[in-house]
């Protein structure tokens, strides 16, 4: 795929959807910290129900340090692996307690340090939260860059590079997020709608659908 294709797609994606976001509901970079590692093989439209009644209740590191780990574990029973999951938020709200003023790091290897935070996570809390121009490779993300050719890769980290490296730049703040709705609704997995996509004419997909 050349550059001038590149630049058409997002030139159509922005058209479409000017603004886009996360669906993640979030006030602070901590609550879109804490939804985004429950958000791991789960829902985001889970997610949101858990964290709708945990964060008016608890969105600080030290108010869900109060809670222990069985407290919290009250309120994200529903999502997967939330046993999991609750031992490494208590275990990060400590850390940025005694470590960051209970303070969301703008910094990559201090996320990463973090109890169940690995890249995608701390790619997605730069973005979203700081504003960096980072690309947190998710799978629908790995799906519509393969399969539209648009940055083709055989890992996360493959397909993460190509598309910093690909995507021209005025476009780069936003992408993660066009790209993550797109293979959400409309470049799906089993059978992507390709009859509404506006890219089709642009994706190099050979197989594509009414």
């Amino acid at each position: 795929m050349n550059k001038e294709k590149r630049r058409a797609i997002f030139q159509r994606l922005q058209a479409a959807d000017p603004n886009p976001t996360t669906e993640l509901n979030y006030k602070t970079p901590f609550e879109l910290l804490v939804a985004v590692v429950l958000s791991a093989q789960s829902t985001d439209k889970g997610v949101n129900k858990a964290t709708d009644l945990l964060f008016p209740v608890a969105n600080t590191p030290e108010a869900i340090l109060e809670l222990g780990v069985a407290g919290l574990k009250a309120y994200i029973k529903t999502i997967g692996l939330f046993n999991n999951k609750a031992k490494n938020i208590i275990e990060t709200c400590r850390i940025l307690f005694e470590q960051h003023g209970s303070e969301v790091p703008e910094d990559r290897e201090a996320l990463e340090s973090l109890p169940g935070v690995g890249r995608k996570t701390a790619n997605v809390v730069l973005n979203t939260a700081f504003g960096h121009p980072t690309m947190a490779v998710d799978t629908h993300i790995f799906r519509v860059s393969n399969r539209t050719r648009l940055a083709p890769g055989k890992t996360p980290l493959e397909v993460e590079k190509r598309l910093l490296r690909f995507i021209p730049s005025e476009y780069l703040q936003d992408a993660h997020h066009w790209l993550i709705l797109h293979g959400r609704y409309t470049c799906i997995a089993r059978k992507p709608r390709c009859g509404s996509c506006v890219i089709e004419d642009l994706c190099e997909y050979k197989e594509k659908t009414e």
